[in-house]
């Protein structure tokens, strides 16, 4: 990672729209996009242990984010991918489990290994023995990160009402491996 970049907390209600802005980005968002996650986002907020780390720039700059949170099977991600999991005998995962809601860095500053340093610093906190998270369901750079850091598939082709690609839902032991 580059000396200039700073891993902490932030508050992530505060910097919501800067790191939409980052998620956009990164992950090509629209606006009407964008509007949707900004709501989801605060609302995820206020659950219990939710709790997120940025990526600062000396000025200040947010070039990258994650957040998550302990995982509760009665959230709307969990009632969509509980039945993947369930058809694989691996619901267990929804329980006691870190979920890792949105992992995003600018894609100027990708490859410096700022999205593995903000992964292994929040799960580092986690109280749960294990980590989820869902990812688009192809080969994706992000899907080699967290391969790299021990997630292995759980379910795959898993469907998001309004998502307009499948999503592999992927879970790890904690802590993460550190090896690159």
């Amino acid at each position: 990672m580059t000396d200039d970049v700073v891993i902490g907390a932030i508050d992530l209600a505060l910097r919501v729209d800067e790191a939409l802005a980052v998620q956009a980005r990164a992950f090509g968002l629209s606006d009407d996009e964008i509007a949707v996650r900004r709501q989801i986002v605060l609302r995820h907020l206020g659950y219990p242990g939710a709790r997120a780390l940025g990526a600062t720039t000396p000025d200040d700059r947010l070039v990258g984010f994650v957040y998550g949170m302990p995982n509760d099977r009665s959230h709307w991600w969990s009632t969509v991918v509980e039945p993947y999991l369930r058809s694989r005998d691996l619901d267990f995962w929804l329980d006691d489990s870190f979920v890792i809601t949105e992992l995003h860095v600018d894609p100027g500053h990708q490859n410096q290994g700022i999205g593995r340093t903000l992964i292994t610093t929040i799960t580092d906190a986690a109280a749960q023995p294990r980590s989820i998270l869902s990812a688009i369901d192809w080969e994706s750079p992000a899907r080699g990160l967290y391969r790299s850091l021990g997630y292995e598939d759980l379910a795959r082709q898993v469907l998001f009402p309004s998502a307009p690609k499948p999503y592999a839902v992927m879970g790890a032991p904690l802590p993460l491996r550190r090896a690159h």
